[in-house]
């Protein structure tokens, strides 16, 4: 196993037996003073590199960085902090292949899904150039003569980011990269499933830091810790908002501790995402959709598919052709060309698969296809496994759970009232899509009346958002916008301001004060 795409980035000391940064920033690389953990490769169990945490005294002195900064950044030309976000793209395109190779290596997704994600990071980096001379306010009529009226975005001031293992790179991005060009210093706090996913991200901007003196060194950082750390995080006041990116049982735990203290939290959470299936629609384009939804990156991602509301009339051919095409997935090792289904992440996932398996049959349903643990021609140690097809009761409290792993729920329906009813019954609201011929069915899904999901897809699958428009989701899923369209609001507070260049001073509504 070789490190080298990761020294190509900058990070030094980047050896198997080493301890490795747990706060690093352009100005320094500070060994954690907390406790010792490894991460272990998804693919074969072995250690890829040990860590210590982040102290909570280097976390104080993150934060205490990260605010100095923020209060000269604030004040740089948004279209010069645009500038900074180009050149980290730049970087990012040269190291493509070796930034896709670290997640491969850390998180366990295939090669293709890897490049996709580190293009993500590319894509949003190039949005949010544009972006950084688009910060627009409005000019509102004043009903007092003599007076015009305002609104403008100023940054926030800093922001903390934290992540979940699946995409330990693009949900980053997202949040930073946009969250600078608005003015903001940025601390991630990754999985410690992915620090170092998070170690090569931060090697980018330090380089696009190195040509640019003018930046303050202390607007990026990451801070490398565990649970504690992302308490201390949740409470800290300096934090005017914290970005979280997780379960849903996290992100309540976030919501509460920093809406105690009057902070914003952006939560994108859970998903139970699901994809109605019409008498009407192109099975042969649906089949490919749900397949890809629902068993790339080995079902880890919030926006996988769980669950197929199928047209009773077309349920049972749509059955068999998925088993057929899920017994042809390769399963195995992910940096091996020609694989599609790569590892879990780790144990604990494989038996919570194994858990909800087992649920299904007590809560009267059937495992017509997969689910158990692929051991031949696989690394040893890896957690591989056969993406399973389920068919249940659509009200079974399995159905209603998101289990992180490739379980695909069959479920029927009789009309299109029916399967919006089962769409929307679950407490996740993240994304969702129908499959249909019927401009009517395609409407009434998009309507108010139809999916109550962030996303609603036609004849596309759930997963493998554009960054252009807004991703997040409601219900459980938290509420949260990030990426493309206007979620850029969120990483900035707007003022109101009205200006009275006239010689006399009227009150609003018309009130007399003599």
């Amino acid at each position: 196993m070789t490190h080298t795409p990761i020294q190509n980035l900058g990070i030094a000391r980047l050896q198997a037996d080493g301890f490795y940064p747990s706060v690093m920033n352009s100005e320094s690389q500070a060994v954690g003073e907390g406790t010792a953990f490894s991460v272990q490769s998804p693919s074969d169990g072995k250690n890829l590199a040990k860590f210590k945490n982040a102290s909570v005294e280097q976390l104080e002195q993150t934060i205490d960085n990260a605010q100095k900064a923020f209060q000269e950044f604030q004040s740089v030309p948004a279209p010069v902090r645009g500038e900074l976000v180009r050149r980290i793209g730049d970087i990012a395109r040269q190291h493509k292949e070796d930034l896709a190779r670290i997640i491969t290596l850390e998180a366990g997704k295939i090669m293709p899904e890897a490049l996709g994600e580190v293009q993500e990071w590319i894509d949003i980096c190039d949005f949010a150039v544009g972006l950084s001379r688009q910060l627009h306010g409005k000019t509102i009529v004043s009903e007092r003569p003599g007076h015009r009226m305002m609104e403008q975005w100023h940054p926030l001031g800093p922001v903390a980011v934290i992540t979940a293992f699946n995409f330990p790179m693009a949900v980053w991005s997202w949040n930073s990269m946009i969250g600078l060009v608005c003015g903001n210093a940025m601390v991630f706090k990754p999985s410690e499933k992915a620090p170092l996913c998070a170690l090569a991200c931060q090697a980018v901007v330090n380089q696009a830091l190195d040509s640019m003196p003018e930046i303050p060194r202390g607007v990026s950082s990451v801070i490398i810790g565990d649970r504690e750390i992302g308490q201390k995080i949740a409470e800290d006041k300096r934090f005017p908002l914290v970005s979280a990116t997780g379960s849903t049982a996290m992100g309540k735990h976030v919501s509460k501790t920093v809406g105690a203290r009057l902070g914003r939290s952006l939560l994108e959470l859970g998903g139970n995402n699901a994809m109605i299936v019409s008498d009407t629609a192109d099975l042969d384009l649906a089949l490919r959709a749900i397949v890809f939804a629902a068993a790339g990156t080995a079902g880890q991602r919030c926006t996988t598919l769980r669950r197929v509301i199928a047209h009773a009339s077309i349920r049972d051919e749509l059955i068999q052709r998925l088993k057929k095409s899920y017994a042809s997935l390769p399963v195995g090792d992910p940096a091996r060309d020609g694989t599609l289904v790569g590892p879990l992440i780790d144990r604990q996932s494989f038996e919570s698969m194994q858990a909800a398996l087992r649920a299904v049959i007590e809560q009267g349903g059937e495992v017509l296809f997969g689910g158990e643990r692929v051991t031949d021609d696989v690394p040893e140690g890896g957690y591989f496994v056969r993406p399973a097809i389920v068919s249940i009761r659509h009200d079974a409290p399995i159905v209603h759970q998101e289990t992180f792993a490739p379980i695909l729920y069959i479920l029927s329906y009789g009309d299109m009232a029916e399967a919006i009813d089962i769409q929307n019954e679950v407490p996740q609201g993240l994304s969702s899509a129908i499959f249909t011929e019927s401009m009517r069915e395609a409407e009434r899904f998009m309507s108010p009346a139809g999916s109550d999901c962030g996303i609603a897809n036609v004849n596309i699958g759930t997963s493998g958002s554009e960054i252009g428009g807004a991703f997040g989701g409601e219900k459980e899923t938290g509420g949260g916008r990030e990426s493309g369209s206007d979620a850029w609001k969120a990483y900035m507070r707007r003022t109101t301001n009205t200006v009275n260049y006239g010689g006399e001073l009227p009150l609003a509504q018309g009130i007399v004060f003599e």
